[in-house]
């Protein structure tokens, strides 16, 4: 490390990393709000089915593409399908988990901002989840699409009146793609390299997964992009503390400017 990069580090590590201990208990009540969100929900399977056929009627009178369209696309190929249901299945939590981690041991202050958007954003949903019970396309016949984990695999799904982790109609907003979306934007943000705007892949890319697998609408997708466009309006990342050295050199070019205009002999 030399002298150019030693002080803007040390700027950026400025911020307190907050106590782990906080942060896991932080984790663990997310976790219980999800597990009841996830018992409210039981009891609500034809309210979910109603408001599916809703959302399939609202796409078609939007005019936005056929979810169809893009599993067609993901059929081409054994390997393809069983590529993205693994995709949907294995990427969501531990990517967004190395997300976090990465960033309360690397940048704290961009860490708490995350944090708090993702909170937020994931609150928002439960209450969505639980105020519009949304039975995602793989289960509604009127769409024709193929449930692609359960046809292909690998599945992470079972029975929805026998599945007790998850709630299986909660596709409205779509967490995979919000806390996607907030991954890439959050590196984005808290890095430098010239290459770090392809983080948007990731996003991307599960857009295209979720869509495919007919886990999710494309209204699911907007309603998250939204929620996470409102947090990110109200929640602002930690600024970055001005590093010195900068502020050294002007000092020290203005300096020389003055002895430039500075008369010979003079204070001699």
């Amino acid at each position: 490390m030399n002298a150019r990069t030693e002080p803007a580090q040390a700027g950026q590590d400025a911020h307190a990393r907050p106590a782990l201990v906080r942060e896991l208990l932080l984790v663990a009540g997310l976790f219980l709000v999800y597990k009841l969100g996830r018992g409210l929900a039981t009891g609500h399977t034809a309210e979910a089915f109603r408001n599916a056929h809703r959302v399939w009627d609202w796409e078609r009178a939007l005019r936005l593409p056929d979810e169809g369209t893009v599993q067609s696309l993901l059929l081409h190929g054994d390997t393809l399908i069983h590529a993205a249901n693994t995709y949907y299945a294995a990427v969501h939590f531990p990517a967004t988990a190395a997300f976090l981690v990465w960033l309360y041991l690397r940048r704290p202050g961009h860490y708490v901002w995350a944090r708090r958007v993702l909170a937020a954003v994931t609150g928002a949903a439960l209450m969505v989840h639980l105020l519009f019970p949304l039975a995602p396309p793989r289960m509604l016949g009127a769409t024709g699409l193929l449930d692609t984990a359960r046809v292909f695999g690998p599945s992470v799904y079972g029975p929805p009146s026998t599945d007790q982790l998850s709630n299986q109609f909660a596709a409205m907003p779509s967490l995979h793609f919000g806390w996607a979306l907030m991954l890439a934007i959050g590196l984005i943000v808290a890095t430098r390299s010239r290459l770090r705007w392809l983080w948007l892949l990731h996003p991307l890319l599960t857009l295209l997964v979720i869509v495919g697998t007919a886990n999710h609408y494309w209204l699911d997708v907007l309603v998250a992009a939204a929620l996470i466009g409102l947090a990110l309006a109200v929640i602002r990342p930690a600024r970055r503390p001005r590093c010195a050295v900068p502020h050294r050199r002007s000092e020290f070019r203005r300096r020389t400017a003055a002895d430039r205009h500075e008369p010979v002999g003079a204070g001699r």
